[in-house]
């Protein structure tokens, strides 16, 4: 198994509250998203043509024939999760239990959509897992 990929994630995670919590009070929530989203427009840009050089411009027009409703779903999803997270940093949230909270309710709300839209199946060890999950917000909310 290959763990680059977690350990990407976990990485760019942490560097992402880091980032959220430490984004000035009085800057506009908007306007930091606009610096968000333009810097990483351009990381974006600057990647793909570094990881798929050989396809330039010709690949992107390709690409971009593919596109289907996901790609629009997650421009949406992705600033709502980027504004919520900061709003809760901008609330008082601490970042030792703002990742928690969230990441454990998302993680137990996806188990119905999981069964449900892509049937996936629960295992002895995920039904154990969901439960200690749901112990611990328990215990965090106390």
């Amino acid at each position: 198994m290959n763990f680059l990929p977690i350990i990407m994630a976990v990485t760019f995670s942490i560097a992402y509250h880091v980032g959220q919590k430490s984004t000035p009070s009085g800057l506009n929530p908007m306007v930091a998203l606009i610096v968000t989203y333009l810097t990483a427009s351009v990381v974006s840009i600057i990647a793909y043509f570094l990881f798929i050089p050989k396809e330039g411009a010709i690949g992107i027009m390709s690409s971009l024939k593919q596109v289907n409703w996901a790609s629009y779903v997650l421009g949406f999803a992705v600033v709502g999760l980027e504004l919520g997270y900061l709003l809760a940093y901008r609330a008082g949230w601490n970042i030792t239990l703002t990742s928690l909270i969230s990441n454990s309710l998302v993680a137990l709300l996806l188990i119905p959509v999981g069964m449900f839209f892509f049937k996936e199946s629960l295992s002895t060890n995920t039904v154990i897992g969901i439960l200690l999950c749901l112990s611990g917000l328990f215990f965090i909310s106390k």
